[in-house]
Formats: C-alpha cells, structure tokens, sequence
C-alpha cells in the first residue's frame, strides 16, 4: 500500500479525513498525522511517505514550505493541498510545486477521492525508475534462472535471455550451493543477494538469485569437476553467517556437473541436501556427495519403489502406504547383505524423500511432522521400530493433503500473516515474494478465503489487539503498534469497525 500522511492544525479535519474515505480501497494507508508543519516535517524523517495531504495555513511552517522541505527526504512524495482561502498566490506557487490537486475546504469529498485515486495511479506507473528496473531485472533473473534449474526454460530462449540480463554461462562445469535461512523474509533475502553479489564483484561465473521456495542459489562456474571450490564454500559460510536473531543460514552444496546440459542435477541435489540439515543441524554445511555413502541408495537403485509411493501419497491413501511400508521393511531385513545401518539409512532416506515431496506439492515447509520420525529413526534399535517411523511420517503427510484444499500460494499468504501480522504486508511485497501478480494474488485469496486481503490482515490484528487489551498493562497506542498499526487513528477506526466499541472501552469492559 502506498502511505499517506496528514498534516492540519485542526484535529477535526484529519480525524474527519480517516473516517472519510475507505483509504485501502484506493491501496492506501494512513502512517501518521501532525498539526503544525515543524512536527510533520520531524515525523517525515522517519516515516516513509508516497502522499502527502497537507493544510496550507498553518502555525510554525506553512504547507508550500513543507512540501519543498518533505520533498528533500521523499523526493518522488505527491502533495494535496487544504486551503480554506481561493487565493491565485497560493494556487498558483503550488502549482509551480507540481500539487496533485488545491482543494477548499469544506473538503468536497468525491474530488478528493477522485485526486488520490490519480496520485495512486502516478505513483504505479513512476516507478519505472532505476529502482524499480533494478527490481524488475532481479525478478526476470530469478524467473529465468529458476525455469532453467527445473528443465522449464529452452536453450535459445535461456541465451537470448542470459545476453539480455548479462549473465557469464561459458564455463564448461558448474556447481550450485544453496543458502536457507528459516524465517526468510524478502528484505533479507535481498541483502543477501547484495552481500553475495559484492562478495564476488568481477567474478561474472558467481550468480545468485532466489528460488520459487525462498531459497537463495548460487550458480558458480567451473573449469573441471575437480577444481578447488573451498574458497566458494568459506566465502558462502560467512554470508551465512547468524542473522540479528541468531538464526543460522543453512548452507548446503549440489555436485559438480556441466553447466549447460546437466546443472539442473546440482540444483536438485543441493535442494536434497538441505534436507540432512534435520539429521545433523550441527554441520557447518553439507555436500551432496556426503550425503549418499551407499550408492545403493540412488534413485534407480533404492531398495524401495519410491515413485509407487508417491502415488499413494498424491492420492491419500493412506491404508496402502502403511501396509507397503511395513510389508517392504520386513522384505528388506530378509534381504542378503542387509546390515542395520542400511536399514536406517533406507528409513531416513524416505523420511526425506516424503517432506521433499509434500513440501513440493503444498509449497510450504511443515519440519514438526518430520522431527519425530527422524529421532525415532536415528534411535531405533529394531527393524520395526524403523518401519513405525517412516509408518507414521508418511500418514501424517497424507493427513496433511487431506485437510488442506486451499491453494498452495493462499496457504503462505496465511502463514505469512500469522507469522508477520505486525510487519508491514501487502499484496504487491508477498506476490514479488510468491512470483505471482498481485491483483490476481488478491482475487485468488477472495474467492478462497472469502474476503479480501486488507480485510482479512485488519480483523487478524484486531483479535491479537484484543487479546493483548485483555491481558496485558499496555497502553493503547504501544498495542497499535505491537499488531502493525502505527496511526493510533487509523487503528481506532478498525478496531471500532470489526468490534463494535473503541479500544478504550473494550479495555474497561475487561
């Protein structure tokens, strides 16, 4: 949403102008208010604003002179002036100021509807500046890079695009690491894209770019398979360093394959590899190689039908997938040469393999349906207890297909919400994160939720509200802001809207 912000020396008009207009259904949100210009000009150095909406007449600093200063911290910033005088002086010097619209007071509310539905547009369509082509370029790279990792893309297509977006494919190997950081947000995603890029400056075979799961590739080329890539895994290793929280970022590597016919099998390794981090999350990173000791255990030559597996996942049934698991662990323990690492090492090959394969079906990580079963596996001391684990992670996937019928992209716009309700959220960052064009991320979350977005993040912040309102001393504006409000008015109105009373007198009430 774009931000707007109010400026008037009488609190009844601004407070008039929030309850006015219904400002998310033009993608808008009010971030703050002031009554002088002086205490607006203070605020707009550190709030971010695309619309200011301002008096002209003020004490301390009028409108024109806070335009100008505003536009020297926010220079693209849209200004409407409130006047209560029709002078040409004023009119004509803010014109000279490029105004969206000089609009007298008593507000003639259908004009300035119709101004800031104009100012919206504006601001949309301006930002094809560098910044936004910047951004563009990363999203055509991301696009690009991760249809060639999954075999999606041709080969002429892929060169025309690579001349196009300067991508270095001349080496004849490469090799693709893999950096995931669980909770990733996209502002973190992006300043690991820049410290990657500035790590590697000059080395044009280092590609970075983020994958459809969030995950952030690095594409390095190679001169044979045996080429050093220790200094590759370090740099990478301090990247990956913890973030403010303490969260590690977990660093895994694919195997050395040419590059332009086969590095897809990299990507698809280094994604696999990730997935040992649950087996041994100490490690400083794991190597696809490190990962498969037995090479009985490849795909071809697992001991196990796994794609038979699969489709009993795929269609939830349940009843077979448990009988065959356990009729193919008792096969398994009869077989000549079988030892019991083998036979853990087949349990926690298919635990794997299953949260590899819902996570690719529902687009979102569920780790607590695989902790247990992985313990369970790394401590059994039967062939039994082997089979019960991978038993009971492969009926907890099937049960987590049976309960969710929404879109795998809803599901993490919901997630997103519950998890970042206090963070600043809207259609356009979370569709740039999801690959998926805002207005239809809306319609497809309407239809399937059954209100809209806006809709839907404001009565979640308010139940939160409540709850906080009920059991905690904080003041009311310190709750706004604790659930992603920071216009104390703003909030009242939403709170009022979804509750029925104001936030004051539920607090009384309880």
């Amino acid at each position: 949403m774009y931000k707007v912000f109010l400026v008037d020396d009488e609190p009844f008009i601004t407070e008039g102008l929030m309850d006015a207009i219904d400002w998310p259904a033009y993608g808008l949100e009010v971030v703050g208010s002031a009554e002088n210009g002086e205490e607006a000009l203070e605020r707009l150095r550190h709030t971010p604003v695309d619309i200011l909406i301002t008096d002209i007449s003020m004490p301390l600093m009028n409108g024109l002179d806070l335009i100008r200063r505003a536009r020297e911290l926010h220079p693209d910033l849209k200004a409407v002036i409130l006047s209560g005088f029709n002078e040409f002086d004023y009119l004509k010097e803010g014109l000279m100021l490029g105004i969206e619209n000089y609009l007298l007071k008593p507000i003639n509310v259908k004009e300035l509807q119709d101004t800031l539905r104009n100012a919206a547009d504006k601001l949309l369509n301006s930002r094809s500046d560098a910044r936004l082509h910047e951004y563009n370029v990363q999203i055509m790279r991301d696009n690009t890079l991760y249809r060639w990792m999954n075999g999606r893309i041709s080969k002429a297509e892929l060169n025309e695009r690579a001349e196009l977006l300067g991508l270095s494919l001349d080496a004849p190997y490469g090799i693709v690491a893999l950096l995931r950081r669980e909770p990733s947000g996209l502002e973190e995603q992006e300043e690991a894209l820049e410290r990657i890029a500035s790590a590697f400056d000059g080395r044009g075979t280092v590609i970075p770019f983020r994958d459809l799961d969030g995950d952030i590739v690095v594409l390095a080329g190679l001169s044979s398979p045996e080429e050093d890539r220790s200094g590759l895994a370090l740099e990478l290793k301090r990247i990956a360093s913890p973030s403010a929280n303490g969260t590690p970022a977990r660093l895994s590597f694919g195997s050395p394959h040419p590059l332009l016919s086969s590095i897809s099998d990299s990507y698809r390794e280094a994604k696999k590899a990730q997935e040992f981090f649950m087996i041994d999350p100490d490690r400083e990173w794991i190597d696809y190689e490190d990962t498969v000791p037995l090479k009985k255990a490849e795909l071809g030559e697992f001991p196990i039908d796994w794609e038979a597996y699969r489709k009993l996942l795929v269609t939830r049934d349940k009843e077979k997938l448990s009988e065959d698991i356990t009729a193919d662990f008792e096969r398994l323990r009869l077989m000549e040469g079988m030892t019991p690492a083998w036979l853990q090492e087949v349990a926690l090959e298919l635990i794997i393999r299953f949260k590899m394969e819902l996570k690719a079906i529902k687009h979102s990580d569920e780790p607590e349906l695989f902790e247990g079963g992985i313990g369970q596996a790394n401590s059994a001391s039967h062939y039994a207890e082997l089979a019960e684990a991978v038993r009971q992670v492969a009926e907890r996937c099937v049960d987590s297909l049976a309960m969710d019928v929404r879109s795998p992209v809803v599901r993490q716009v919901l997630n997103e919400i519950e998890e970042h309700y206090a963070d600043e959220l809207s259609l356009k960052t979370l569709g740039t994160r999801f690959h998926i064009h805002p207005v239809y991320l809306g319609q497809l979350f309407q239809k399937e939720i059954g209100e809209s977005f806006t809709e839907h993040i404001n009565k979640y912040r308010i139940e939160q509200a409540k709850r906080l309102l009920k059991t905690s001393s904080l003041k009311v504006h310190d709750i706004a802001r604790q659930v992603g409000y920071w216009e104390t008015g703003y909030f009242y109105k939403q709170f009022k809207k979804f509750v029925g009373v104001s936030p004051s007198e539920f607090k009384g009430l309880h």
